[in-house]
C-alpha cells in the first residue's frame, strides 16, 4: 500500500449505546415502537459517549468541488465542465440547493475549490488554500493524479476536518460539485469491489440511455487501464480518482479518527467512504448515511459499509444536500431519549 499513515479509529462507546437502548426500552411506548429513530438514538449516545447524546447544534457542510478531466475529453454528462467553477460562486452566494435546505436545519456550508479547472481569481483566498491543481485526468486514457498529488489532497481533506471540529462542528457532512462526479465515484466502486461498469453506472445529470451506454464503455476503459489496484486506496484514487475525491476520503477518515458523526450524501460520499474505511480501519462505525441516492453504485457502496440509508426522496443533486434533509431525524432521535417519559413513572391509579 502506498504510505499513508491515520492515527487509529476510537470505538464508539458500547456502554453508552447499551445504556441508551435500555432507557428507550423503558420508555412510554411499546416495545421498538419508534423504530429506526431509536436505532439513530442509541448509536448518537454511542458516538458522544453519553445518555441522552448532547444537541446537534452547529451541522457544517463542506463541499469539495473540483473538475475531472473525463467530462472535457467525453460526453458523460449532461453539463459543461464550466458549470462548476460557476457553481463555486454559487455556493458562495448561498442560493444552491444545498445552502437553501441547509438554512431550514440551521447548517453551515463551506465551499472549497480544490480541482477546479479556472482560476477562480474572484474569490476569498481561503476559498482556493487548499487547490492541488486546476482538474484531474480523464481517467479512461490517463491517471488521475500524480502520486503526490493525492497525497496532498487526502491531508488537505484531513485538514479541513480538524478546521471544522476546532471550530466546534457537532455533525459533519460532506459536499460535492463537479460535472463527471458520478463517472469517477462508480469507476472508484467498482474497482474497490470488483463490479462491472454496467452495474455501477448511472444516468447522473439525467443522460439518455446512450449517454449511460457510453458512460459504462467509458468507465470499462478506465477499469482495464488500472486494473489490479484494489487493495491500495492512494494508488486506486491516483489512477480512478480526482482531488477532490482524495480529499473528500481524508475528510471522512479524519472525521473517524476525531470521533465526530458524519452524515455521508450521496454517490460521491459513497465511494470515498468505501477508501476511507479501508485507509481507517473502523470508520464507519462514525457514519450514517443520510439518503438513498438513485445511482446504482452508492447502493453497492452503503452495503459494502453496512450502512443503510435514512431517507428516500429520489434525490441526485449532491452537493450534500440529501444528508443535510436527514439532519432533523437525527434531532428527532436524540429528542426522544432527552424528551420522553418512562414507564415506570406512569401513574396506573
Amino acid at each position: 500500500m502506498t504510505m499513508f499513515e491515520l492515527p487509529p479509529v476510537p470505538r464508539p462507546s458500547e456502554q453508552a449505546r447499551a445504556t441508551a437502548q435500555e432507557r428507550l426500552d423503558g420508555l412510554v411506548k411499546p416495545l421498538g415502537a419508534l423504530g429506526r429513530l431509536e436505532e439513530i438514538a442509541a448509536w448518537l449516545c454511542a458516538a458522544h459517549g453519553q445518555v441522552p447524546p448532547r444537541p446537534l447544534d452547529d451541522v457544517r457542510v463542506v463541499i469539495f468541488a473540483g473538475d475531472h478531466g473525463v467530462a472535457s475529453t467525453s460526453a458523460v454528462s449532461a453539463y459543461p465542465r464550466e458549470i462548476t467553477a460557476a457553481m463555486v460562486r454559487v455556493f458562495l452566494a448561498g442560493v444552491s440547493g444545498v445552502s437553501v435546505l441547509a438554512e431550514q436545519v440551521g447548517a453551515r456550508v463551506r465551499v472549497l475549490d480544490i480541482a477546479v479547472d479556472a482560476e477562480l481569481a474572484d474569490v476569498a483566498p481561503e476559498i482556493t488554500a487548499h487547490k492541488v491543481r486546476r482538474g484531474s485526468g480523464s481517467i479512461d486514457v490517463a491517471d488521475a493524479l500524480e502520486s503526490a498529488e493525492t497525497l496532498r489532497a487526502l491531508a488537505a481533506g484531513r485538514a479541513v476536518a480538524d478546521e471544522e471540529i476546532e471550530a466546534g462542528a457537532d455533525l459533519l457532512i460532506p459536499g460535492d460539485m463537479g460535472i463527471g462526479n458520478t463517472t469517477v465515484a462508480a469507476a472508484l466502486v467498482a474497482a474497490m469491489l470488483g463490479l462491472p461498469a454496467d452495474e455501477v453506472v448511472g444516468t447522473g445529470t439525467g443522460v439518455d440511455e446512450a449517454g449511460r451506454a457510453h458512460k459504462v464503455a467509458v468507465v470499462s476503459t478506465a477499469l482495464e487501464r488500472a486494473g489490479g489496484q484494489a487493495g491500495d486506496p492512494v494508488a486506486l484514487l491516483t489512477a480512478l480518482g480526482s482531488a477532490c475525491a482524495a480529499a473528500t476520503t481524508g475528510f471522512l477518515a479524519q472525521a473517524a479518527v476525531r470521533g465526530v458523526p458524519v452524515l455521508l450524501d450521496g454517490v460521491y460520499s459513497g465511494a470515498a467512504a468505501l477508501l476511507a474505511a479501508e485507509l481507517a480501519p473502523g470508520a464507519q462505525d462514525w457514519w450514517l448515511a443520510g439518503h438513498r441516492s438513485t445511482e446504482p453504485s452508492q447502493a453497492y457502496a452503503l452495503k459494502a459499509l453496512g450502512l443503510d440509508p435514512i431517507l428516500d426522496l429520489g434525490l441526485r443533486l449532491g452537493e450534500g444536500s440529501g444528508a443535510v434533509q436527514a439532519v432533523p431525524v437525527l434531532r428527532s432521535a436524540r429528542a426522544v431519549l432527552a424528551g420522553m417519559g418512562s414507564l415506570a413513572d406512569l401513574d396506573l391509579g
